[in-house]
């Protein structure tokens, strides 16, 4: 069966292997925890029509062991996602198999370690995202409407439940759709979510990225509401490029600021978010190396009613791409 596949691939196109991979540190309220981390993806076509994508982590965490000097680690590896594209037409396509939620846009599109500029993930990023941050099933998603000022996407999914421990899921069904100005550079749009087992949620959400003409400024920001918690985050950052004519190193940095706030609709907890209404500012700096490296750095400070705290984070990240083979010329 592999042997057909590869021969089948190799007289279309060549997959491609991806992901990144980095070294990270942690200090929280003193704490300090060290992750060496792997996220391989790999994108194979079958055919002009359908194509296979799949992303894993493997990682070590070390973690210092409560009342010693020394510290313990544990280890995991598990697929992120694990999917299969169809593409229908130009407006339609069929994703099957254990898919990202499309909820908000952290989950789909900044979650992969070499494109987020913060170690960290919001504090929102749970709600919407079903816990794991994936689905088992199906979703329709494309472009609904292209047109020269606007265009219009979409994306629609059911899950079912799964206690698989690779594959997690819960039966749900929601979906997004988005707006986009390409003379804005604006994008904003909507998400909806509801949780079919157990205790049955909604949850509600809206996004907006906006990318300036000719600057290299960037502002991101998500808001969600789940039935007992509630939040928003929003993220700016800046790509002195222009700062390389005067110095070629100076062009690497990328300043981040990112803002966070978290409020309790109750005292129920069925989420990740902080058990009590939480404050949390995030300062970034950021370094752009040749050859796809950067490195990641920031100070976090949160403010809540138990106590306030300090987050210091720092890590190292490559990001790697070539072909699973040489393909034919």
């Amino acid at each position: 069966m592999l042997a057909s596949c590869a021969g089948s691939l190799h007289a279309q196109e060549t997959p491609l292997i991806s992901g990144g991979m980095g070294f990270f540190s942690s200090t929280n309220g003193g704490n300090t925890t060290y992750l060496p981390l792997i996220e391989p993806l790999i994108m194979a076509p079958l055919g002009k029509r359908v194509q296979i994508e799949s992303r894993a982590a493997i990682g070590e965490d070390f973690f210092h062991t409560p009342g010693t000097q020394g510290y313990d680690h544990s280890h995991f590896a598990s697929f992120t996602y694990a999917q299969a594209d169809i593409f229908l037409n130009k407006h339609m396509t069929l994703v099957a198999g254990d898919y990202l939620i499309p909820f908000g846009t952290y989950n789909e599109r900044l979650s992969p370690l070499w494109i987020g500029n913060f170690q960290s993930g919001p504090l929102i990023g749970s709600l919407g995202n079903m816990g794991s941050g994936s689905g088992l099933g199906g979703q329709l998603r494309g472009s609904a409407v292209s047109r020269k000022k606007y265009s219009i996407d979409y994306a629609a999914y059911y899950s079912a439940r799964s206690g698989n421990e690779q594959f997690t899921a819960q039966r749900a069904f929601g979906g997004r759709s988005s707006l986009y100005l390409p003379e804005k550079r604006l994008e904003i749009g909507i998400s909806y979510g509801r949780v079919l087992q157990g205790t049955h949620e909604n949850f509600y959400g809206g996004h907006l990225w906006w990318e300036p003409a000719n600057t290299d400024f960037r502002m991101r920001g998500e808001f969600a509401r789940g039935h007992h918690a509630q939040g928003y985050w929003v993220e700016f950052d800046y790509r002195a490029r222009r700062l390389a004519q005067i110095s070629p190193w100076l062009g690497g940095f990328e300043p981040v600021f990112r803002m966070q706030q978290t409020w309790r609709r109750d005292t129920i907890v069925s989420d990740t978010l902080p058990f009590k209404n939480t404050n949390r500012a995030d300062f970034g700096l950021d370094y752009n190396l040749p050859h796809n490296a950067r490195i990641i750095s920031s100070y976090s400070r949160q403010f809540a009613y138990q106590g306030n705290v300090n987050i210091w984070q720092t890590g190292i990240v490559y990001r790697f791409l070539f072909p699973a083979w040489k393909g034919k010329k």
